[in-house]
């Protein structure tokens, strides 16, 4: 437990907080984002490129970020189901053992994507670096360590592999908190049309989520039960979220935006059920991309009464109060809206209810998924 809890900290708080240069101000070359190699399967290099630019720049954007669906995984409606998908929460698990693996091949696939380096090209530099790195790690966990061991070469053998699946479900389980619990909202490309910058950040907000942990805890994850917080402030050094995330729930509370968060037993099952669900036709399942728990856009909001009056919810500003009515507000009056339709007219009820756009001062946007 002891060499997992290491090969963890050192993956979670160190090198993925390293790597994205939280530490960099100190100008110390041991800490650097140039300079740290992490115990990983794959190279820094390549998982810099493809975690930092890729996926911070185009977080859960279908058809940009492919860290949504790690190739293997349907996460989002937006994605056309295929036959391959009916196996996922058995592949989910096979991603979660050798999740170490899975974004070294991932990264190192990607990497040969965005340099065109061709398939038959077995000695371009992506191709080396990764089987360089790729050597070193089995040679050093499986075969060197162990040897060194001498008669207990088992006895180290099974601790190291023992510690690496430990580390790969754990990391495993922090990343699904906190990208794919319910209220991690998903967007299509059409999204980044004319996306100004504090949309990006209303963007990252949005389609991450938090889990509830200790200083402990934390510790264990690098932090990373502040999603939210990292993907807005990515090179901020973690040790600061916790005092960041005071102040962004209070933001959230006075413009009465969602702000994602809840246990960690939580927030994994409802990550792992929408893998589940979406292992599925989507003629089986009963929401839409538009209205589902882990899928939404603005489409939710039409043909449904906001309020138990009728009359739609809109941003104002509650004069006895002083409070906003915002967004976050909205999403639940919509949600209490469709459970009456639900009762009503059944899972067929966007045949029943319609109504002008206008009315519910609502302006539809493509790609606001």
């Amino acid at each position: 437990m002891l060499l997992a809890a290491a090969k963890s900290i050192e993956m979670m708080e160190l090198g993925h907080n390293i790597a994205h240069g939280q530490w960099d101000w100190m100008n110390d070359p041991e800490i650097h984002s140039t300079s740290w190699e992490w115990d990983f399967a794959g190279p820094s290099g390549q998982w810099q490129r493809s975690h930092n630019y890729v996926h911070h720049t185009y977080t859960n954007v279908y058809g940009m970020d492919e860290d949504l669906s790690f190739v293997v995984l349907r996460m989002t409606r937006d994605e056309p189901w295929r036959p391959v998908h009916l196996v996922q929460p058995i592949s989910g698990l096979a991603v979660a053992a050798g999740f170490e693996w899975a974004i070294a091949v991932h990264n190192w696939a990607l990497e040969r994507r965005q340099l065109n380096v061709p398939r038959h090209n077995l000695r371009s530099q992506p191709n080396r670096d990764f089987a360089r790195k790729f050597a070193r790690q089995i040679s050093k966990d499986f075969l060197l360590f162990p040897a060194l061991s001498g008669r207990g070469f088992r006895h180290t053998l099974t601790a190291n592999t023992s510690a690496l699946l430990l580390r790969n479900l754990w990391s495993y389980l922090v990343i699904m908190c906190g990208h794919f619990p319910d209220g991690a909202e998903k967007f299509t490309v059409e999204r980044l049309e004319r996306e100004t910058r504090g949309e990006w950040y209303l963007r990252q907000l949005l389609g991450t989520a938090n889990f509830t942990a200790g200083p402990v805890l934390a510790f264990l994850c690098g932090n990373l039960c502040y999603q939210i917080e990292h993907h807005l402030f990515p090179d901020l050094p973690s040790n600061r979220y916790p005092e960041i995330a005071e102040r962004l729930r209070a933001l959230c509370e006075k413009y009465d935006l969602p702000y994602t968060t809840g246990s960690l037993p939580a927030q994994f099952w409802l990550a792992y059920r929408t893998v589940w669900k979406l292992a599925l036709p989507d003629r089986f399942l009963r929401s839409t991309s538009d209205d589902a728990a882990e899928t939404r856009s603005e489409r939710k909001f039409f043909g449904v009464s906001l309020t138990s009056s009728g009359q739609p919810v809109r941003p104002t500003i509650d004069p006895a109060t002083g409070a906003r009515r915002g967004l976050r507000t909205a999403l639940a009056a919509a949600d209490a809206s469709i459970r009456r339709a639900d009762r009503t007219f059944g899972r067929f009820r966007r045949r029943f209810i319609t109504s002008d756009v206008d009315e519910f001062g609502v302006t539809q946007r493509k790609g606001s998924r």
